[in-house]
């Protein structure tokens, strides 16, 4: 095992920091650039959301595949055929001349990212020792956040000084470099023992862990959850280059840096479950997101950024106490119970998109508040149908928070 702070774990750590922060900068990067093209390609917003929504979906659908791939062919492997695939994926969005051409390469990048997204965790915990895996892992969820960040960023702001297209290609280019870096330095597999026949184990788990209501219904809160802050960002975007504000698409995407608050609301996350019920703080985290929407009703720069700040703060929050109570409740198999808790996450933000665009074409933001508001009463509602069934969890059997940032 790779002890703390020796050269082989730093070489892991970097290696896997840096395919974290490619595969989020690469699934994100489209999101502020829907606004461009939904007027170049004469769309409507919701049908834009499609270039967005497939990389997620995709996403989703394929994390556990590539997971039970990997126990034969192993890790790296795996991890390493996403990263390479994605810049010529990349390259492929500028050739296609079409929305569905965009629609299918967004799709195949979520295949890809899923690759890597599915297999890295479980990397770090064969090779590396339990001391060295609790630094790495905030290294690595850090990464995550950091890469989405910047990708978003980066998207908006390339696309202003140079277009989508050459944004594109100029972001397959830096993933080539990242791809080459982390095939160098990451180390080969040392604790790794290959497994066969267990596809209908997976199986097997997955339909235990959805008919486990405390487990599922944890699931459904991070769907409805992800549902609503992400695409927030997302109506936002539409709302800042609309008059009368009429920002360019590179100011709009700064709006991203307001993720940050969520990265911070991560970490607090596991000082709240130490000492009270995971349960409230999920219900806290409601209300200060449906907070979040009732400031932006103010139509001022000021109001949304504020607005983000807290829907962020709020929306990391359940999501880690969301994700952190599935791992610990999960009776068995909690790496699939884990995994099956990102496809409801992910499967939930693609799906979210186009309910909050819809109520955005609708109603404009009266329209978004009374949406979300709606996502909100499906967290509360779920959360007090936890609470009734297990009002006294906040004991030290939940201490152990594993502190996860979103992507």
């Amino acid at each position: 095992m790779i002890e703390h702070n020796t050269v082989e774990y730093r070489r892991v750590i970097i290696s896997l920091a840096l395919g974290s922060f490619l595969i989020f900068c690469n699934l994100y990067y489209f999101q502020p650039i829907l606004p461009l093209l939904s007027q170049s390609l004469s769309i409507s917003e919701t049908t834009s959301n499609w270039i967005f929504a497939a990389s997620t979906l995709a996403l989703s659908v394929c994390l556990v595949p590539w997971a039970i791939c990997s126990e034969s062919v192993g890790r790296r492997k795996i991890m390493l055929i996403g990263l390479f695939a994605m810049p010529f994926i990349g390259i492929s969005l500028v050739l296609g001349n079409s929305f569905y051409a965009l629609i299918l390469g967004r799709a195949v990048m979520g295949i890809a990212i899923a690759a890597f997204a599915s297999v890295a965790v479980a990397y770090m915990v064969e090779e590396l020792h339990s001391t060295a895996f609790s630094h790495a892992i905030g290294v690595y969820i850090a990464a995550n956040s950091l890469g989405g960040i910047a990708g978003r960023i980066l998207g908006g702001t390339l696309t202003e000084l140079y277009g989508w297209k050459h944004a594109v290609l100029l972001i397959a280019l830096l993933t080539v470099a990242g791809a080459i870096a982390v095939y160098k330095l990451l180390p080969a597999q040392k604790q790794f023992k290959p497994q066969k026949g267990l596809f209908f184990h997976h199986n097997k788990a997955v339909i235990k862990h959805l008919q486990n209501r405390r487990v599922w219904f944890a699931m459904l809160i991070g769907a409805a959850n992800f549902a609503l802050f992400v695409n927030v960002y997302t109506v936002m975007g539409f709302r800042l280059v609309a008059p009368p504000h009429d920002l360019t698409i590179g100011l709009a995407s700064l709006i991203f840096l307001c993720y940050l608050a969520g990265t911070v609301s991560s970490t607090f996350s596991g000082k709240w479950c130490s000492r009270r019920n995971p349960l409230h703080g999920m219900i806290l985290g409601a209300f200060i997101c449906f907070f979040g929407l009732l400031i932006a009703y103010f139509d001022t720069i000021p109001a949304m950024f504020m607005s983000l700040i807290l829907i962020s703060l709020g929306g990391f929050f359940t999501h880690t106490l969301a994700y952190s109570w599935v791992s610990q409740n999960a009776n068995e198999a909690k790496a699939t119970a884990t995994a099956l808790y990102l496809v409801h996450y992910y499967i939930g933000g693609s799906l979210g998109g186009f309910f909050l665009l819809y109520c955005w074409q609708s109603m404009s933001w009266l329209g978004v508040m009374i949406g979300g508001s709606a996502l909100i009463a499906v967290i509360l509602l779920l959360s007090f149908a936890l609470l009734k069934q297990h009002p006294r969890v906040a004991d030290n059997s939940e201490k152990q928070l594993v502190k996860v940032a979103a992507k």
